[in-house]
């Protein structure tokens, strides 16, 4: 398969709509990527980068997880979240092909990608928002996942309005601006036997 030419038919172009009620923006793109692309991405991702346990600050407790991460940037894009400080890994051929993609979706460039790998439906990421300091405050977050299909859901900060989408293998998840400042995020812990899924979540740090 010709990767670099695949990856470029045309994407799945229904309008989105907005999945928050409230203040914020949220858009949900089915099937970016063909099944095909999935699986090639998927593998040459999970061999081409150099994995590991993600270290979390939790009620003053460093916790070693499961889930393992990978940070990959630009020269200089370090990044810091729950007290530990990422440096970046350089890019490889998969993702440059990846971020161009999403960055005619968003209509922004990045310069830094969070990869995360979850095993199984035990492995999870709590509530939590993207609002570091070393984020760009006005650029929106762009969120692809790559095998099993996992809940992710979003809560207002303020008030008991909640939202969740089931986020299938090759969709893209865009979040603009000022979502992160109003809502949290998590993916939900499942006990419904689920594929591995890797999420490449794209930002603009400053």
């Amino acid at each position: 398969m010709n990767m670099q030419t695949s990856l470029f038919e045309p994407v799945n172009t229904l309008a989105p709509h907005n999945l928050l009620n409230k203040e914020g923006c949220a858009h949900y793109f089915d099937q970016v990527f063909s099944p095909a692309n999935c699986i090639s991405l998927f593998e040459e991702l999970l061999e081409g980068l150099n994995w590991q346990p993600d270290c979390i600050t939790m009620f003053g407790k460093q916790i070693i997880t499961k889930r393992q991460v990978v940070w990959v940037g630009d020269a200089g894009c370090s990044y810091t979240y729950s007290g530990q400080k990422k440096y970046p890994q350089a890019w490889t051929p998969p993702l440059l092909l990846i971020k161009e993609k999403l960055e005619k979706l968003a209509s922004w460039q990045f310069n830094s990608c969070l990869l995360n790998l979850y095993h199984n439906g035990n492995e999870a990421m709590g509530w939590h928002s993207d609002n570091e300091v070393e984020l760009n405050p006005l650029a929106p977050i762009a969120s692809l996942s790559l095998g099993g299909e996992r809940k992710f859901a979003f809560r207002h900060k303020a008030e008991k309005v909640s939202s969740s989408i089931l986020l299938g293998n090759g969709s893209v998840l865009l979040m603009y601006p000022p979502t992160q400042a109003f809502w949290q995020h998590s993916l939900l812990k499942t006990r419904l036997p689920v594929l591995p899924r890797i999420n490449l979540t794209f930002r603009d740090i400053r």
